[in-house]
């Protein structure tokens, strides 16, 4: 108990620092499957540059390719996982959709992977649960399972719909098959985990990846709520994963700190910004156009927001599974949290 109670004299004043100067929480290490090319700072990673390319001996595209549209599937989805630690056989395959085989990128969002008591709220990271999750992902990403199909044919989907497939490329001309997935970025701020995975022959051309944390929980600067962020180049796109945690509560009106939440999250999220001259092939004035690194979230080319938002429909219970048996749709969207008229938050 007098462990705890010094953690929390030591940490106090820097939340309250922290929230005064509206800085990020956490620090900006992270864990993934490569260390930094040449042993620097994690969130200084460049491997696709020039230089770590010669030193693996890899064949940099010529720019004609470097124009040529390429497509990518990504898979994202979250999970709040209630504070209960994953049994050693737990089995991901299923949500992870790996049998379909045909997702080059997985981004995975985790709320409460350790209970949100005071002594994990206050105390310093418990990454110990996060590695756990990790190695089952890794585990179901990595087992063995049947290629992609070929050009032309059909896959059932969800409800015994036919789907076509089409094999991914690399966008130099092969046919790619493996089931050989890394993690790139994997971080955890209190409950909440982000965690993101590329085919291994991907990997070479991510580049810059880094993390930024924003508590939003008690005087709303602890990490029981916030997000972590997650940031990177794949070629010549910056992308940005943001896993949410907001405030949550049913009572009328708890929806304006859901609304707060989000707002600090938009404004307090700031990545590490690197200048570097612009790509030859480039032309336009988009933030793709120079590898220097967007530093806010709404920056980056692509952005995608998952996690446990809490935002609900404001109607008593009853009254909502009644519109929902009505099939009523109208009247449960009129009174949806997260499409009736509030304030902007952006």
């Amino acid at each position: 108990m007098l462990e705890n109670q010094n953690q929390a004299e030591v940490l106090w004043p820097r939340l309250v620092a922290n929230k005064l100067f509206r800085k990020p929480s956490g620090s900006n290490a992270f864990v993934a499957d490569f260390p930094a090319v040449g042993g620097g700072a994690a969130e200084e990673f460049d491997g696709c540059s020039p230089d770590a390319d010669a030193h693996r001996g890899i064949k940099r595209p010529r720019p004609q390719q470097r124009n040529k549209a390429l497509k990518y599937r990504l898979f994202a989805s979250t999970w709040n996982v209630g504070g209960v630690a994953p049994p050693d056989d737990l089995d991901l395959s299923d949500w992870l959709d790996t049998r379909n085989g045909a997702y080059d990128i997985y981004v995975l969002g985790f709320q409460e992977v350790v209970p949100l008591r005071a002594r994990n709220v206050l105390g310093a990271d418990k990454n110990r649960i996060g590695m756990r999750w990790n190695e089952l992902v890794r585990a179901a990403l990595n087992q063995s399972s049947p290629s992609p199909s070929p050009p032309g044919s059909h896959a059932t989907g969800g409800g015994g719909e036919k789907q076509k497939v089409h094999p991914v490329r690399d966008g130099l001309g092969g046919e790619l098959q493996s089931r050989d997935f890394r993690c790139v970025v994997s971080k955890q701020m209190v409950g909440i985990l982000l965690t993101v995975w590329v085919r291994g022959d991907l990997r070479r051309f991510v580049r810059r990846p880094s993390v930024s944390c924003v508590g939003c929980g008690v005087m709303g600067c602890l990490g029981n709520k916030g997000a972590v962020s997650v940031r990177f180049w794949l070629r010549d796109t910056s992308f940005c994963f943001v896993c949410c945690h907001l405030a949550s509560g049913g009572r009328e009106g708890d929806e304006a700190h859901r609304n707060a939440d989000a707002t600090e999250i938009l404004s307090r999220t700031s990545f590490p910004r690197r200048h570097s001259s612009p790509s030859p092939s480039s032309s336009s004035s988009s933030s793709s156009s120079s590898l220097g690194s967007p530093q806010k979230i709404l920056d980056h080319d692509r952005v995608i927001l998952l996690g446990d938002l809490n935002y609900r429909i404001s109607l008593p219970e009853a009254k909502t599974r009644l519109l929902v048996e009505r099939q009523d749709w109208k009247s449960l969207l009129e009174n949806d949290q997260v499409v009736r008229p509030t304030p902007n938050i952006i």
